[in-house]
This record gives C-alpha cells, sequence and structure tokens, in this order.
C-alpha cells in the first residue's frame, strides 16, 4: 500500500492592524505562514505588522491556488469585493 501525502494549499488575505492595508499570498501551510507575517519575516509586509486574516480560500493543488492568487492580484474588483464584505461584516 503506498502512503500518498494529501497537501492542501491555500490562498489568503491579511489585513494590517497598522493601517488600512490588504496582502494576498499562497501556501501550503497557512497558520505558519501568517505567523511569520506576524514576525515581520516577509519584506513585502515587515512595514505593516501586525495582521490578521480576513480571508482564506482552500485549494487541492499548488497551481490552482497560485492562479486565483494571481487573479486576486490583478483583478482588483474581485479583491475588493472581498475586503467590501469583510468590512461590512466587522461594521455590525
Amino acid at each position: 500500500m503506498t502512503n500518498i501525502k494529501y497537501i492542501m494549499w491555500f490562498v489568503y488575505i491579511i489585513k494590517s492592524l497598522k493601517c488600512k492595508w490588504y496582502y494576498v499570498g499562497s501556501t501550503n501551510r497557512l497558520e505558519k505562514r501568517i505567523k511569520e507575517h506576524n514576525q515581520g519575516k516577509s519584506k513585502a509586509t515587515k512595514p505593516f505588522v501586525p495582521f490578521i486574516p480576513i480571508f482564506t480560500r482552500k485549494f487541492d493543488c499548488e497551481t490552482d491556488a497560485r492562479n486565483y492568487e494571481q487573479k486576486l492580484k490583478k483583478c482588483r474588483k474581485e479583491k475588493e469585493k472581498i475586503i467590501k464584505e469583510y468590512e461590512n461584516k466587522i461594521k455590525k
């Protein structure tokens, strides 16, 4: 019997608690990656620490996750829709 390890991939959006700034990323180790952002280990996000996750979406493979990450980064409309939904939810 073959042991096949199944790895789930995630696309996430984190929000800076320092200012109104959001970051989109993808990973196969979500909790660790968000912790790294909050520890200032990412050059892109270090100036905006600390963060909270506001959105995650699961994917079965890296390719699908990376494609969706790029879609969110290129298509502002979809990213802004997710952020608006989050902001409306916290206002209630």
